[in-house]
């Protein structure tokens, strides 16, 4: 009886496990959420009315594909075009993690 109370107990709490882990979002994502996205869009395809009014480019442009990932942090950071900067706004890292996370969108 014990050995099955066991068994059920550590099989519910893999699956919590399992379930926590796939549902999790990464901190590149969680920046972009709350600070991207409101221009970029979801899927980085700039079909927000924000990213349409401001004529931002989707992810999948090819000017966009040609900028490396140090060259979107630069921009991030500092500004471009109509993109305020985020220097203040957000740390070093924060940045790094929602580019990566914006270079991940197809």
């Amino acid at each position: 009886m014990r050995t099955t109370i066991r068994l059920v107990v550590v099989a519910a709490m893999a699956l919590f496990v399992a379930c926590a882990a796939s549902s999790a979002q990464s901190a590149g994502e969680a920046t972009y959420k709350a600070k991207c996205q409101m221009c970029h869009g979801a899927t980085g395809q700039a079909d927000t009315p924000m990213g349409k009014a401001t004529k931002t480019l989707p992810v999948s442009d090819p000017e966009v594909k040609k900028h490396t990932a140090a060259e979107m942090f630069d921009a991030t950071k500092g500004g471009k075009g109509k993109m305020q900067p985020f220097k203040d706004k957000l740390t070093d890292e924060q940045i790094k993690d929602a580019v990566a996370y914006y270079r991940t969108l197809k």
